[in-house]
């Protein structure tokens, strides 16, 4: 059963941006290149998600909320990856 939840917990965020990227205009402007957008769908997404919000909805204008956001979505993307270390002392 956790399994499941951790696995929900790993796709929901890349299947939203799939579906945003087929089906909206959603990051047409933010970002340059593909590059960046490629490296944050398959290492941080939620923090490509966020980063996608502030410039849409906010127009770029970074403050406190947004900045705190990006935290959030930093602590979200890098936590799995310490859930399968083990505590060794």
């Amino acid at each position: 059963m956790h399994i499941l939840v951790i696995l929900a917990g790993l796709l929901v965020p890349r299947v939203m941006i799939v579906l945003l990227w087929f089906f909206t205009n959603w990051f047409s402007g933010v970002f340059r290149g593909w590059l960046l957008p490629v490296l944050g769908f398959i290492f941080l997404p939620a923090t490509l998600l966020w980063y996608s919000i502030v410039q849409n909805w906010f127009h770029g204008v970074w403050g406190l909320w947004q900045v705190a956001g990006l935290v959030i979505a930093l602590i979200l993307d890098v936590s799995p990856a310490k859930a399968g270390r083990k505590d060794y002392r």
